[in-house]
């Protein structure tokens, strides 16, 4: 993330509140859960002398890296006007996001998706999900989920805080006509931090 206008990582089955992390790329007896995850970018959301303290751009989405529990990634971020992440997932790392200022739209896939080794889908009828997520709302999301976020407001700016565990080691970027999901590069944290 060395520019403002960098795109942010910011996914379909979502880890039990209570289970500890299992599979993908790192475990540990002190790994946050998905439960942990959302009580930090809730409670993030609600510090109201930090979400200020975000210098916001109004041309591109700005961010302040965020020390989050047990050893995960998080991010707090800010969104101009029309601004959004493009499809994306977050590869093994599961985390949370939550509206702390404004209102942010998402938009997902309820499907699992293939982790490796293609380049071009085409999705069944049913799988799109959407959800608005006004100030203080959020979710949770699992490994490989697959989604978009966006600041539709043409006036406002939205904040949000994010949380990923284990840290982001990858992001897939994704570009979709109609029911086509086409891979269209991967990203490495060196890309973004």
């Amino acid at each position: 993330m060395s520019s403002s206008r960098s795109a942010v990582p910011t996914a379909a089955a979502v880890p039990s509140p209570s289970a500890p992390v299992t599979g993908g790329s790192a475990t540990s007896a002190t790994a946050p859960t998905v439960a942990e995850l959302m009580d930090f970018v809730r409670s993030t959301a609600r510090d109201e002398a930090l979400i200020a303290s975000l210098p916001l751009d109004p041309e591109g989405r700005t961010w302040i890296r965020l020390d989050g529990p047990g050893g995960s990634e998080a991010w707090l971020i800010g969104w101009p006007p029309g601004t959004g992440t493009g499809w994306h997932d977050h590869a093994d790392s599961f985390g949370a996001f939550t509206t702390a200022a404004g209102a942010l739209k998402e938009h997902s896939l309820a499907v699992r998706l293939p982790t490796d080794g293609w380049k071009t889908l085409e999705l069944t009828d049913g799988v799109d999900r959407s959800r608005e997520l006004a100030t203080g709302q959020g979710r949770a999301f699992g490994q490989n989920h697959v989604h978009e976020v966006l600041n539709e407001s043409e006036v406002a700016h939205a904040v949000s805080v994010h949380a990923y565990y284990p840290p982001l080691p990858r992001i897939r970027r994704f570009s979709r006509t109609g029911a086509v999901l086409r891979l269209e590069q991967t990203e490495r944290p060196e890309d973004w931090q």
